[in-house]
């Protein structure tokens, strides 16, 4: 028996584990995310999250994906796993340091019941996104060709890559169509998340998503960053902006110094125990 939580952060779901007082061999954490996260056969989420001990932190936070893969980092995820820590006992800090495969970020509980999360700097060089081409350059209103029309995309790292394309009306987008064919696009070697986002107003934006190793899902945090750091560097919008995603609201600051901002929620939903084979 696995003991695990269910949580979500605006709709974007996960199974978290306490890999602390309930290992895990790491050979079955692909297959365990697979088969966990299916939603008719499993318990259902956008990924599996595993609490382990940090190299560098008391706590590291480990994401895999519904296809197994792992990933670097996520930002509604993150949210989830700090809420998850102080329901667990593991912490009653005010701040708390996180370790995760995009770096130490930092986190804490807002007075209105959310969590803000220093995201760290967005990195806009192709080398460090990455992207193919000339590792300094950045990949900004640039032309990708895929299902017979060409796009322009902005390309932002937020410890993971993220692919920003503009768009007048997101409902009109063929999300399933567009987003798994520039996820795999050539251009990006470790693959990328995808984001399609209409401009409301300059301190607003509606965004869908098309998940790298997930698919559709009805937010993404790291990819809100990404968003709004591609508005601003093309000039549709300020620095700071609510992004509006199918799931709900998320709170995005690029500050002067590089680092990003993300204040939420992140929400409970329930407990049970999976019946390990």
């Amino acid at each position: 028996m696995i003991p695990f939580t269910k949580m979500h952060g605006i709709g974007n779901d996960f199974v978290i584990l306490d890999g602390l007082r309930h290992p895990v061999e790491e050979q079955a954490l692909p297959d365990l995310a697979r088969r966990m996260c299916h939603r008719r056969f499993g318990i259902g989420g956008d990924g599996l999250i595993l609490l382990v001990a940090g190299s560098s932190q008391r706590f590291r936070m480990r994401m895999f994906n519904p296809d197994g893969s792992e990933s670097e980092m996520c930002g509604n995820g993150i949210r989830c796993f700090v809420r998850f820590l102080r329901q667990k006992g593991h912490t009653d800090d005010p701040v708390v340091s996180v370790e995760t495969g995009a770096g130490v970020l930092t986190l804490e509980e807002t007075p209105d019941g959310l969590v803000r999360v220093d995201m760290g700097p967005a990195r806009l060089r192709r080398g460090e996104i990455p992207v193919l081409g000339d590792p300094e350059d950045r990949f900004v209103e640039q032309p990708i060709e895929a299902c017979g029309r060409t796009f322009v995309g902005t390309a932002v790292s937020m410890g993971n890559p993220h692919l920003v394309v503009f768009v007048d009306d997101v409902r009109q987008v063929p999300l399933e169509d567009w987003g798994p064919a520039l996820e795999t696009h050539s251009l990006f070697p470790r693959k990328t998340n995808v984001h399609f986002v209409q401009v409301a107003a300059r301190d607003r934006l509606i965004q869908r998503t098309w998940e790298r190793g997930a698919g559709v899902t009805l937010a993404c945090g790291t990819g809100a960053c990404a968003c709004t750091v591609a508005a601003a560097i093309t000039g549709r919008a300020e620095r700071s902006a609510t992004v509006r995603l199918p799931g709900g609201e998320l709170r995005i600051e690029w500050l002067e110094d590089g680092r990003v901002l993300m204040t939420g929620p992140a929400e409970t939903v329930f407990e049970g125990s999976w019946l390990a084979d």
